[in-house]
């Protein structure tokens, strides 16, 4: 089967033969909810687009001739509920509206609802009468809720009822989040602002034509200033039973192994590995989404999943790269988010603990923005952050895999440099890596991180530096090398690895892995290097003798001791 990747149209995808996982249960879920009204988020490029084109296609008065060939063999195809093709569909997208000034806002945000109620006039042409002479009347109506009057009149006239679905509602509103300014944000979505007029409108219509609602966006921030003026919607995004109804579960993604045909795919591959082995390393790239602490299943983001199969098949090569460019702009909005002080050494102590111990707040205002909690929450909705565990009063946030992990890691890279002004030149780290795969040397990678970003840092930052800010240092560039796989704190029956270099299945051929154990003295503790070393040594036998690594070939052991500024270490096993 063909690969959707990038497909958001649930009719072509259908039509075209393209692979297509069942989510339509969740269709019944949602209606058999008590609210009509549902505001459900989930991090950019996980399927919401795809899962609203299904809702549109399900509900429309349209499709219900061609609803068999669309349906006909999914979930709720076998199991229609009452009010399948029953509804006209006004669908609406806050993407890509010019956030410049003001007025340009509001200028772009009234032709998008015109150009949605264009569209909704022409689609339904046969059903609502004088769609042409309404279509005008818009044209020259500035006010929004004049404009929204005009379409909901004409469908209250035919007796119809409309399913209202707003994608991408929050885009604009994170845009001037970004920026940083408050009155701006104020001034269009507060008190008189025309989104709140928006919103207005569309509550005062639920009472006439507007039966269903449902919208979907990354983050919960506009909720709380649109309280008053829309405060009936139902926020189902931590919601147990809707935990799978977005994303891949493991189940489905061993179902997307077995229609990619993986035997072919692996006959022309430059990779030798076995579907366990895939499995493994899908996991661990792009799973550990889980958005309940008492759901079952972590999730794959299904964005990550299906780039990763499309770009095998079309160059019948393993993909060289892990992670699409364009998921990686996205995720470039965490640069824009470190507006002040506070943001940004919490986000460095997420970065250096890969989580947090933290509370996720399920609606807040942007002018609490700087607040812990609501700050490491916005990160949680981003999908920078995901459920860990709970234990009994504390919530663990932690970091969902390792393309994530690289994100921050490229942040951190990008925070270091401009900082501190460090200049890190790419070929000399790459030939330091390539000396530790293939030869066996630890040594000179380590010599260049001290001297070449350990050594400039001041005194006064070296007193916040302690070992897991030098072992996110030695990530940060590792990661850089396709040569490893770098995870910390790798968990085995003899305990926590402090760095494991894996093997990366893109390169094959390198010879040499790794388990380094990290230690860091400051100056004024240099007599402890020998009882570091004594007990250092001690882990690393520990975790070699773990049954993971029996029989593991050229399997390398060395502990890193570091003092101070740029004095080091090494002890190889």
């Amino acid at each position: 089967m063909k690969i959707p990747y990038g497909i958001s149209n649930f009719k072509a995808l259908r039509e075209e033969k393209y692979l297509y996982i069942d989510k339509t249960k969740y269709i019944e879920t949602i209606e058999n909810l008590n609210s009509k009204y549902v505001f459900f988020i989930r991090p950019r490029r996980f399927g919401k687009s795809l899962f609203l084109s299904t809702l549109e296609n399900y509900y429309d008065i349209n499709t219900d001739s061609i609803f068999r060939d669309l349906f006909g063999d999914l979930y709720i195809g076998k199991n229609e509920t009452k009010l399948k093709n029953s509804y006209l569909i006004l669908k609406l997208n806050f993407s890509g509206l010019n956030t410049d000034t003001k007025e340009k806002l509001e200028r772009s945000f009234r032709l998008s609802l015109v150009d949605a109620a264009k569209i909704f006039l022409s689609k339904y042409e046969s059903v609502i009468k004088d769609a042409s002479k309404i279509e005008s009347e818009m044209k020259s109506t500035t006010d929004l809720r004049n404009l929204l009057a005009l379409l909901l009149n004409a469908v209250r006239k035919v007796d119809k009822k409309i399913f209202l679905i707003v994608d991408e509602y929050d885009h604009f509103a994170n845009d001037i989040i970004a920026m940083g300014d408050s009155t701006f944000y104020k001034d269009v979505i507060r008190a008189t602002g025309f989104v709140r007029d928006f919103y207005e409108a569309v509550k005062i219509g639920t009472e006439t034509v507007i039966d269903r609602i449902f919208i979907t966006g990354i983050s919960p921030v506009m909720l709380d200033d649109l309280t008053s003026g829309f405060n009936m919607a139902s926020n189902l995004t931590l919601d147990i039973n809707l935990n799978e109804m977005l994303g891949f579960t493991e189940k489905e993604v061993k179902d997307i192994v077995a229609n990619c045909n993986l035997e072919k795919l692996m006959k022309s591959s430059n990779v030798n590995i076995e579907e366990t082995e895939l499995m493994h390393e899908l996991k661990k790239n792009y799973n550990g989404y889980l958005f309940n602490k008492k759901a079952k299943h972590r999730i794959y983001n299904p964005d990550m999943i299906l780039y990763f199969f499309n770009q095998w098949e079309k160059s019948d090569e393993y993909p060289e790269k892990l992670i699409d460019d364009n998921v990686k702009t996205d995720y470039g909005r965490l640069n824009r988010l470190m507006i002040n002080d506070e943001n940004r050494l919490k986000l460095e102590e997420i970065i250096k603990n890969e989580g947090i111990v933290s509370n996720i707040v399920t609606r807040f205002s942007f002018d609490n923005m700087n607040d812990e909690d609501n700050f490491v929450s916005l990160l949680f909705y981003m999908g920078l952050l995901t459920i860990d565990y709970q234990e009994r009063t504390r919530l663990k946030l932690k970091t969902p895999n390792y393309v994530i992990n690289t994100i921050f890691w490229e942040y951190f890279d990008k925070k270091l440099r401009k900082e501190h002004n460090i200049i890190i030149k790419t070929e000399p780290v790459r030939l330091a890596i390539e000396k530790m795969a293939y030869d066996g040397e630890v040594e000179p990678y380590i010599n260049y991180i001290s001297q070449n970003v350990l050594k400039p840092l001041s005194n006064r930052d070296m007193i916040k530096i302690d070992e897991k800010h030098i072992k996110i240092t030695l990530f940060t560039y590792l990661s850089a090398s396709n040569a490893y796989r770098p995870t910390s704190e790798r968990e085995i029956e003899n305990g926590y690895i402090d760095i494991y270099l894996e093997k990366d299945p893109r390169i094959p051929d390198v010879k040499y892995e790794w388990l380094l154990e990290l230690k860091y003295l400051k100056k004024s503790e240099e007599k402890q290097i020998e009882k570091a070393k004594i007990e250092g040594l001690k882990q690393l036998r520990r975790y070699a003798n773990s049954s993971e690594f029996q029989g593991k070939k050229n399997l390398k052991k060395a502990l890193i001791i570091f003092s101070g500024k740029s004095d080091y270490v090494i002890v190889e096993e």
